[in-house]
């Protein structure tokens, strides 16, 4: 019987080794469900907060969209005057254009208009009937 012994000592510390290691990966285990439950209901609230934003904005959306199906449009006779300017506009662009980069003629000079104007000289306060302004003074 004392043969037997040494080998039971050693099956004996084996399998309380196999159960600590056990005990210890049942410890990690529950505390990653733990973590996870945690993490689940995070995941659930925020989910949650946005599915209520998300319903708020399509609401307001909708609210919106009624509004604008509500309002009336602007008269026919209003949106063709409409349209009659911004062609005018487009088709009074090139002159204009060409004017403003200094390569032609005023655009409301006709064809016996000189094209020419009088340069503007800058009026001074004499012209316009104003005392002198007074001279900056010098540093002593």
């Amino acid at each position: 019987m004392s043969a037997c012994l040494p080998p039971e000592l050693e099956l004996m510390e084996k399998h309380e080794e196999i159960l600590d290691r056990r005990a210890e990966l049942l410890e990690q285990t529950e505390s990653r469900r733990e973590r996870l439950k945690i993490q689940m209901k995070k995941m659930v609230q925020e989910s949650e907060a946005a599915r209520q934003r998300n319903s708020a904005l399509l609401q307001d959306l909708q609210q919106i969209e009624d509004r604008l199906r509500g309002k009336r449009l602007p008269s026919p006779d209003l949106l063709a005057l409409e349209m009659r300017y911004w062609t005018s506009v487009e088709e009074s662009v090139p002159a204009w254009e060409s004017f403003l980069l200094s390569k032609g003629p005023h655009p409301t000079d006709g064809p016996e208009q000189q094209a020419r104007r009088p340069k503007h000289k800058p009026s001074t306060a004499k012209d316009r009937g104003l005392p002198p302004r007074p001279q900056p003074r010098t540093a002593r």
